[in-house]
């Protein structure tokens, strides 16, 4: 192979340094695997907007805010401000390394670097696909309330509709000590879901509900059946548009009688709270899932970087950006719940609550009795569609990504074009995601984001790291970052990474453990074969783990001494000498200098 006939599949902005063997095997295996060199980003800000709009989610307004005043207030910003710097910029610049230096998805990359737990890799693409198949059913209710917000009058507003039990409705927010429901709950229960009594009941299709989801996978094959030349493009809405609401939204919602006390009870600090084991847990755990750490998503958005991408810079970005939106999302809907509270002379404690009822039964509530109703309820529910929508494509990318890295020559072969395996997965997502639209799909929803997003998550999350920070090992992933921007990790990634990070993820596993607790949906407890179902769906990811150690066990040769050494050899070759000359123009932002070290 002549190094003139490599050189022209490089991207200009890599042909500039000097090209080693290690150089020419890596390309040589890409060329090999993927047939054609891998698309990039077109500009870095369309990988800074992807990754600020996965990260930044329906979670950051619904938990952050009713996690923050159950956890002590303003207090909770100290335990939750102090994770994510010893524990959510370290793992997101980890796995930003991982995908912009491998240029593979989350299976191929972990297979490289840590062949006992490759599992891992594939067990993020299932948790992933899981995720996909149920989080796209809160675009479709997004887009329901969209619709139904264009009206002369919001239909959760009253008690004089055909869905309403008049018995127990109330056209105001009766609280939560009392047998009364209101408006808003009614419409979501009764016409939105037309809710049965279990999960035991299936009931019919939500046709309505059925066309909406259609509507919403519809939006996401739009926007990734490109790759990353239409994510691209879509993010510069997508991921802006919803801080001009917010904005909007905050300015109009602080000028409304009794905003300053919800504020205040979102606020006010209960110091008591930080000898709390729970608190501290929390705020690791929202870090970790708000930035979407052990999902792939990352990973693979990161592997359509260029090869010297400042990914320091980068990380700082995406994880000031989602506790600002954070904060920013607290700020508005508590002076929303005040002023709630206000008009029906109730203390906030009785009307806030967590989940999806926050923006789906409360804040509609909130937004009837707001001036110009017309205008915010459309708006709201429209941002939710652009929060949602950017965390979704992200991760059915995962899926397509991973597809294509290991069957690319043969699915091509049969379908010939990339837009048709993307139009593939979402089909099969939106089938998967069918019986979450029946009238019995709020519990089979409830069950698998308990057991997907909250079980699943954390056991894959201490893998991941246990696989890159202490397998691979802090040395080898600290030369990455020198190869690619010239200069090594300083001793702040490498005691996060080696002792901080494996232990947060240790202890909040342990917590976990500890503190389980069976799903349940408001009063209603699952029944046992529910709850055996639940743990089904968490191995269906889980279990790769354990079988890809197997494996890899299996296929070494040798004493079983000898296999384990063998399997936690990394494949990918790192070579030993300084890969990028000083003379190497590297920009050098005050952000990546406060980081890194000069080598």
């Amino acid at each position: 192979m002549e190094v003139k006939a490599e050189t022209s599949k490089i991207p200009s902005d890599e042909r500039e340094f000097p090209l080693r063997p290690m150089d020419l095997k890596v390309i040589a295996e890409k060329t090999a695997d993927a047939g054609a060199q891998r698309p990039t980003w077109s500009r870095r800000l369309e990988f800074i907007l992807a990754t600020v709009g996965y990260a930044v989610g329906l979670g950051n307004v619904w938990r952050f805010p009713y996690l923050c005043y159950s956890s002590g207030g303003g207090a909770f910003l100290v335990p939750y401000l102090i994770m994510v710097f010893l524990c959510g910029i370290p793992l997101l610049v980890m796995e930003f390394t991982i995908g912009q230096y491998t240029r593979l998805g989350p299976v191929h990359a972990l297979v490289k670097i840590c062949p006992l737990l490759k599992g891992v890799g594939l067990a993020t693409v299932v948790i992933s696909f899981v995720f996909s198949t149920y989080y796209n059913v809160l675009m479709a209710w997004a887009l329901f309330y969209f619709f139904n917000s264009f009206g002369a009058t919001l239909p959760w507003k009253s008690c004089n509709n055909t869905w309403n039990n008049v018995g127990n409705c109330s056209t105001g927010f009766p609280g939560n000590n009392t047998h009364l429901q209101s408006a808003s709950q009614q419409f979501f229960d009764l016409k939105l879901l037309e809710k049965t009594d279990g999960i035991e009941e299936a009931g019919g299709l939500r046709w309505e509900i059925f066309g909406y989801l259609i509507i919403a996978w519809v939006f996401v094959y739009l926007c990734i059946f490109k790759g990353v030349k239409s994510t691209g493009k879509v993010v510069y809405f997508t991921a802006v548009f919803p801080y001009f609401i917010l904005f909007a939204l905050l300015i109009n919602n602080v000028q409304l009688p009794g905003a300053k006390k919800g504020i205040l009870y979102f606020l006010t600090p209960v110091w008591s709270k930080l000898f709390e084991v729970k608190v501290w847990v929390n705020a690791a755990a929202q870090v970790f899932n708000s930035l979407g750490i052990a999902f792939g998503s990352m990973i693979s958005m990161s592997s359509y970087n260029k090869f010297n991408n400042n990914i320091i810079r980068d990380a700082l970005i995406v994880t000031v950006a989602n506790s600002f939106t954070s904060l920013l999302a607290g700020f508005v809907i508590f002076s929303a719940i005040g002023y709630m509270a206000h008009i029906h002379h109730l203390p906030v404690n009785n009307i806030s609550t967590g989940g999806p009822g926050l923006v789906f039964v409360v804040y509609p509530e909130v937004l009837s009795t707001m001036p110009v109703y017309q205008l915010w309820a459309p708006l709201f529910f429209f941002m939710l569609l652009c929060l949602g929508l950017d965390s979704q494509f992200a991760t059915v990318e995962v899926a397509v990504t991973f597809i294509k890295d290991e069957f690319g020559h043969k699915i091509m072969g049969f379908l010939k074009r990339e837009e048709l395996l993307t139009l593939a997965v979402c089909i099969i997502c939106f089938l998967l995601g069918l019986p979450h639209v029946t009238q019995g799909g709020i519990y089979v929803f409830q069950l698998m984001d308990h057991y997907t997003a909250v079980v699943s998550l954390v056991f894959l999350a201490f893998f991941e790291v246990v696989a890159v920070c202490w397998l691979f090992g802090v040395p080898r992933l600290s030369l990455m970052i020198k190869r690619m921007r010239g200069r090594t990790a300083n001793i702040y990634f490498r005691i996060c990474w080696l002792l901080l990070c494996p232990m947060l993820v240790l202890c909040i596993l342990t917590s976990s453990i500890i503190q389980y607790t069976p799903v349940h949906y408001g009063k209603y407890k699952y029944p046992v074969w529910a709850e055996w179902v639940g743990w089904g769906v968490s191995l269906v990811s889980i279990i790769w783990v354990p079988l890809g150690a197997i494996h890899e066990l299996y296929r070494n040769k040798g004493s079983l001494l000898q296999r384990l050494k063998t399997a936690m050899t990394p494949t990918i070759d790192l070579d030993t000498e300084d890969p990028l000359p000083e003379k190497q123009n590297l920009d050098n932002p005050a952000s990546e200098a406060l980081f890194t070290s000069v080598a």
